[in-house]
């Protein structure tokens, strides 16, 4: 079995966000990049399939800049077997990802695609549902357990009612919550041995996908700065100043 996994390069969760003067979105420059968290999992769970010898290869996908290829060697040096980057300068949308991952899982005719449940940029949850749609393959969203089967595998996602465990058959479409697993610390010859595994680049027109956006960001803005705390000595306190906000507004 063959496991493709989509990895996104974005702004370290730890660092910073600045919105620039023109509020055309973050700034990005001098702000350090690192693989978007979600598909962290997502790469370390195909990488622990394959350890107990449920799958044969893992390959990983990023769309992106040349830049994207950090994130690629991470990949690799958490055990990926090979990657493949799309490359391109322009901004790429849930909709316009999923046609490009639709176009390299044909090609690459995975029998599992794994990708986190959201990028922690734009937050928009919508790349995995798309790909499973374009491909109509079975999906199970917010993965935090996968126990496979002669005839499939079965996911375990968490609901607002508690857990859910669907079944699936393959191929299917997986993406990853933060309980699913925690992954591992990469060691300095990993490192070393990703530098020799190989990266295929396939700039974004050889595929003949439509990449055009269909959401223009109009503005983007700081969040308001919260008002600061009061601490009450009692619940009555409490209630009356909570009475006295409400006829406030």
């Amino acid at each position: 079995m063959k496991i493709l996994v989509a990895v996104k390069r974005v702004i370290d969760y730890k660092a910073s966000i600045r919105v620039k003067s023109d509020g055309s979105g973050v700034e990005t420059a001098n702000v350090k990049m690192s693989m978007n968290p979600f598909d962290e999992i997502a790469v370390e769970e195909a990488v622990r399939i394959k350890e107990k010898g449920l799958a044969s290869e893992v390959v990983v996908i990023s769309i992106g800049s040349d830049t994207s290829q950090e994130v690629l060697r991470t990949a690799l040096a958490m055990g990926a077997d090979r990657a493949i980057l799309v490359r391109t300068d322009s901004e790429i949308q849930p909709l316009a990802a999923a046609k490009i991952l639709k176009k390299i899982t044909e090609k690459e005719s995975p029998r599992l695609a794994i990708l986190g449940k959201q990028a922690i940029d734009t937050d928009n949850n919508q790349a995995g549902q798309m790909l499973a749609a374009l491909l109509n393959w079975p999906q199970g969203t917010f993965a935090s357990r996968l126990d496979f089967h002669d005839d499939g595998v079965s996911v375990t996602r968490e609901i607002d009612g508690g857990l859910e465990t669907l079944f699936l058959s393959l191929p299917a479409v997986i993406t990853t919550d933060l309980r699913l697993n925690e992954p591992r610390y990469i060691s300095l010859p990993n490192i070393v041995q990703a530098k020799r595994k190989p990266i295929d680049i396939l700039p974004v027109e050889t595929l003949d996908v439509d990449i055009a956006p269909r959401i223009t960001t109009l503005h983007v803005a700081a969040p308001g700065k919260r008002r600061s705390g009061v601490r009450l000595d009692s619940v009555t306190d409490l209630v009356n100043r909570l009475k006295h906000e409400a006829q406030v507004i």
